[in-house]
């Protein structure tokens, strides 16, 4: 008997998990713990994984021979793109406020845990590590940050064997810990199960979570399009002087690709057969940009974590003013450099940005059942980005394209 898919998997788990907590609210105590290991499992893969995703993908950028001039376009370019993409789901989840009002008494929250108020001075001095193992120990996700962009620099700057050793340490040390991680997320139904069956048993308002988790949907989901139908098109035909819709129209297949499987990983192939057949882009861009954006370019999850981050903290009640936004913009800019081209991915970012803020990430219980079909729309806006991307550069290059 073939195997369920995931996402059908963690839906059933979701249903099971609201049947259970209405009518075995009792029994709930035996099974609850399945989220609280899954909780645990997420955090310890969290520093390990980010360190060497974010060394790994510097690393690799930089070893490759035509970085140089069309590196930098292509990463300003997939820059600026996410900068718009975080800012687009911060207005919007600011203007609609899904997470006002949203029942959250069945969540056991550790209280000790608080959003620092600092200024923006302190916190910028405290993202340069004076220790960066004592940066590790205590959860400084900026500081690990801030420290594994100045590694990924570095080991560019070393002779090409010690580069090409430590190049390959991170990129093995980053596959060992992504091996990890996709087996945790295999492990999401249970936990999904174990988590939503405490909510529901102890939710005193039922109907409540339904129509805040609608409105949290609505809210992604009107910022995505924003982005896919206005800004990547104005980018595409103001700076790139290309035709944005006839592109869009070359990529139908691949962007359905995207959508239906949820990997930015599994569209590449055709999004670069795509772009170079019917686009007109060179195999010389299409090679070199397409690759990286499926790791380095998330647009579509840099809208999706914002949102999440803001839905949490109105949920919780916490103020989050412009300083916290935008911890939240570069935290989700460079936290996303090596994050895999796989569905849930996500998740982990989403908890290093809850522990950065103070959040507790109990409250990504949330959002899990949503989270499934949201990766389907943030993935094909994600690959329809990296297409765009390519287009704006080979015009940049003055090559003759097809749209």
């Amino acid at each position: 008997m073939k195997k369920l898919a995931l996402h059908w998997q963690i839906l059933i788990a979701f249903i099971l998990a609201i049947v259970f907590g209405i009518f075995f609210k009792n029994q709930v105590k035996y099974v609850s713990w399945m989220g609280d290991i899954f909780l645990r499992m997420l955090k310890m893969i969290v520093i390990p994984l980010i360190l060497s995703s974010i060394v790994s993908g510097i690393a690799n950028i930089g070893n490759d021979g035509n970085f140089g001039r069309l590196g930098l376009k292509t990463l300003g370019y997939y820059i600026t793109t996410t900068i718009f993409a975080v800012t687009i789901g911060l207005v919007l989840v600011n203007l609609i406020k899904p997470g006002l009002g949203m029942d959250i008494s069945a969540i056991s929250i550790d209280e000790s845990i608080g959003i620092q108020r600092q200024s923006m001075s302190d916190m910028l001095i405290q993202i340069v590590p004076q220790n960066i193992f004592k940066s590790m120990a205590n959860n400084e996700f900026l500081s690990v940050i801030f420290f594994a962009i100045v590694v990924g620099i570095f080991i560019n700057k070393l002779d090409s064997k010690n580069s090409g050793l430590l190049s390959n340490f991170f990129n093995a040390f980053f596959e060992l810990f992504m091996k990890i991680t996709m087996l945790i997320i295999k492990l999401a139904p249970y936990g999904i199960f174990g988590l939503i069956v405490k909510v529901v048993a102890e939710q005193n308002d039922f109907g409540n979570m339904v129509v805040k988790l609608g409105s949290f949907m609505i809210t992604v989901i009107a910022a995505i399009l924003i982005h896919a139908f206005i800004s990547l098109p104005l980018i595409t035909r103001f700076i790139g002087r290309a035709k944005p819709f006839k592109h869009f129209n070359n990529m139908k297949t691949t962007i359905i690709t995207a959508f239906s499987t949820a990997s930015s990983a599994a569209a590449l192939p055709l999004n670069m057969k795509e772009t170079y057949e019917k686009s007109g882009v060179s195999h010389r861009i299409t090679n070199f940009t397409l690759p990286i954006g499926a790791t380095v370019n998330m647009d579509g999850t840099a809208i999706y974590i914002a949102a999440v981050v803001m839905f949490i903290a109105q949920a919780k009640g916490v103020d989050m003013g412009i300083k916290e936004q935008i911890i939240i913009l570069i935290t989700a800019l460079f936290s996303s450099i090596g994050t895999a081209a796989v569905p849930m991915a996500s998740l982990v970012i989403i908890t290093i940005i809850l522990e950065v803020l103070g959040l507790p990430i109990e409250m990504m219980a949330l959002i899990l059942p949503v989270d499934r079909i949201l990766d389907m729309f943030r993935t094909a806006t994600n690959v329809w980005s990296d297409s765009c991307g390519a287009v704006v550069i080979a015009k940049s290059e003055k090559e003759n394209l097809k749209v």
